[in-house]
């Protein structure tokens, strides 16, 4: 196997887009052939890919501009996201053939890595290996690092999470739960709803496509109001909340998955409330809290493993279903976190 020449097929980004991903905006190619190796002095490693993470947030990266916390995507490249990944060849004296990673890899079935800075060492458990791109992975930290740092939650609190099946929205109902709150989520489809309720153990879950009134809707299941909402989705939704919030409510903005146009957003409306209930809303991303990962992995597996947490995965088989997969997040076609199994390890 090492040593060998062979075939690598990759999802390549074709070009810069305004509006929502489309499948077209990517393309399945046989890149060259390349050998199984890493080179020499280079310290850097080469990994066949398992598992690659769908995530909202590389819609960002499609898009034409530097401003953002991370760099777009170039046209012509394979698409970058997080993903699991088996190291076949290393000239990096801390990683073995053998060894298990998860951190940023290429939508490809090999990859030449040489960034480790954000690459975890998976130690091999009982756990399934593509929760590390979900559960243990940016998703899980995010409902993490927001429900504990950005929320502040207290016993008794009223909490809403809107894309609440999501790959963040389902643990950050159920660290809520745990930690003593009233939990109500939003989702898109009946299916997804009966999933809150009867898999996650949401208190109340609705599907905000039946719902006329948003603002009614959250005063029907909130009639004291909200003390925390974790944002996903923004829009009309967080408008609603800002009408239902408590007074020193907290707002977490996690995602605007909503806003499908970038480049012309929609305004937000009900800002007043935020001075008329002292409310704090607040914008976050995991990689401010990374000190506390350790904590997170430790506390997260233990809940996993006594059965307090369970996570849903939405997982497609094959590289080639990437594009289709990647698309459909901002349709909610997918049912719980989105992952591509490129390859069984």
């Amino acid at each position: 196997m090492v040593g060998e020449m062979v075939e690598n097929k990759q999802v390549i980004f074709k070009g810069y887009i305004e509006g929502v991903p489309k499948e077209t905006d990517m393309e399945l190619k046989v890149g060259n052939m390349i050998k199984l190796e890493a080179p020499k002095g280079s310290g850097a490693f080469l990994v066949k890919n398992l598992y690659l993470s769908c995530d909202p947030y590389m819609r960002g990266r499609m898009r034409d501009f530097q401003g953002s916390y991370i760099p777009p995507f170039n046209p012509g490249s394979v698409i970058e996201g997080f993903g699991v990944s088996e190291v076949l060849d290393s000239d990096n004296p801390n990683l073995r053939p053998g060894d298990l990673v998860s951190g940023l890899t290429g939508w490809e079935e090999y990859s030449l890595i040489y960034k480790t800075d954000q690459l975890r060492k998976i130690e091999p458990d009982d756990i399934p290996f593509s929760y590390y791109v979900g559960l243990l992975g940016m998703p899980g930290f995010t409902a993490y690092a927001g429900f504990y740092e950005v929320c502040a939650p207290k016993k008794g609190d009223y909490v809403f999470v809107s894309a609440a099946s999501g790959a963040v929205g389902q643990l950050v109902g159920q660290l809520a739960k745990l930690h003593g709150c009233y939990v109500v989520g939003s989702a898109g489809t009946s299916e997804k709803v009966d999933i809150l309720k009867n898999k996650l153990g949401f208190d109340e879950a609705f599907n905000y496509k039946e719902e006329q009134d948003l603002d009614a809707a959250l005063k029907r299941y909130f009639p004291e109001g909200i003390d925390i909402y974790f944002d996903n989705v923004g829009g009309a939704m967080l408008d609603a909340a800002l009408l239902n919030m408590r007074i020193h409510g907290r707002i977490a903005v996690c995602g605007m998955v909503s806003q499908h146009s970038i480049s012309s957003p929609e305004g937000q409306h009900n800002l007043l409330a935020l001075i008329s209930r002292r409310i704090r809303m607040q914008g976050f991303l995991q990689s401010d809290y990374l000190h506390l990962f350790p904590r997170f992995l430790e506390n997260v597996i233990s809940l996993y493993k006594e059965g307090k947490i369970v996570y849903i995965e939405d997982m497609h088989e094959g590289l080639e279903s990437g594009p289709a997969a990647f698309v459909g997040l901002f349709s909610g076609k997918n049912v719980g976190k989105q992952v591509i199994r490129v390859a069984y390890h």
